[in-house]
């Protein structure tokens, strides 16, 4: 008797690419991180803190650009705060609108929030911005090449691109738990890679090329 062969997908109709893979990879990333967030995403916020501090990723004296961390997101708040205190100049980023980069508003421990457009928390308007020389990045994944898998928006992709192209190498390090990691995201040429990924089990390094 013949063996059965295993059953594959059909092929795509003549002209047409196989459907985007990032919607579902998106779903899992979010599963991945929320169970991660869940066992103990305090502890995880502490030793990234940690791990930052002890690379001397961020130069003191530096403008850092952080965020403010939504639902799941790695908490970057005990880093931004500490590196505050070695008198970092600190900022946090602010939506203008789709298809736009971010921009990076000053922030201090003391300072109020306001909602913004894309209903994330920002300094209001009026308070003064700075541009960042470090960029620390949320994420939903990251692969071993330094790809990273956001939400979809691209806001940080055009932000690093914007930044690079100006000829400075801005670092761009990712904060995340471990087990946001995947073997490969796919990538496309407008796709900024990580110099580095922060997560509690360490400090990971990507030689980036530009």
């Amino acid at each position: 008797m013949p063996t059965a062969k295993a059953a594959s997908s059909p092929p795509s109709p003549a002209g047409q690419s196989d459907p985007d893979p990032k919607p579902a990879l998106r779903r899992q990333a979010r599963a991945a991180r929320a169970a991660a967030f869940a066992a103990d995403g305090e502890a995880a916020a502490r030793a990234v803190c940690r791990f930052v501090l002890e690379r001397g990723l961020v130069p003191a004296g530096a403008t850092v650009g952080g965020y403010w961390p939504v639902g799941s997101e790695l908490d970057c708040r005990p880093l931004v705060l500490a590196l505050h205190d070695r008198g970092c100049w600190c900022a946090l980023p602010v939506v203008t609108g789709a298809g736009q980069p971010l921009r990076f508003r000053l922030w201090q421990p003391s300072d109020g929030l306001v909602t913004g457009l894309a209903g994330t928390l920002e300094p209001p308007e009026g308070t003064p911005e700075i541009l960042p020389e470090v960029l620390l990045v949320p994420l939903l994944g990251f692969d071993d090449a330094g790809h990273r898998l956001g939400q979809g928006g691209g806001y940080y992709d055009r932000t690093l691109a914007v930044m690079r192209g100006s000829g400075d190498r801005v670092p761009a390090i990712g904060l995340a738990f471990a087990a946001q990691q995947v073997p490969a995201l796919p990538a496309q040429d407008h796709d900024q890679r990580l110099d580095w990924v922060i997560t509690e089990t360490g400090a990971r390094h990507f030689s980036v090329v530009e």
